[in-house]
């Protein structure tokens, strides 16, 4: 699985530490409540409310420096707008993964 890049933060906050800080916060605040979300939508088959939830998801996942992981966020969303569950299963390692990444921090 790939892992984390903050390179895309580090050139964000353009060497504010500060700013740097407040971004990692944000995405460990906001992430874990958005995941709750979409997994409470996407287990009642309100596909369309998951696809919202993976859209934010998403943006965090790209702030990560997850290309691939943001591809395939992307995907998801498409196939979930078409009630389409094609890359769950992916979709649910990338949250695994950046959860344990998020644990870290």
């Amino acid at each position: 699985m790939e892992k984390p890049n903050l390179s895309y933060i580090q050139s964000m906050s353009k060497g504010d530490k500060l700013f740097e800080e407040k971004l990692i916060n944000i995405i460990k605040d906001e992430f874990p409540n958005e995941k709750k979300i979409y997994y409470q939508n996407y287990k009642s088959n309100n596909f369309k409310l998951a696809a919202e939830n993976v859209h934010k998801l998403k943006h965090k996942i790209s702030i990560l420096g997850l290309e691939k992981s943001y591809e395939i966020a992307v995907a998801f969303e498409n196939n979930l707008l078409e009630g389409n569950t094609n890359l769950g299963q992916e979709f649910e390692s990338i949250l695994i993964s950046i959860t344990n990444y998020l644990e870290k921090l």
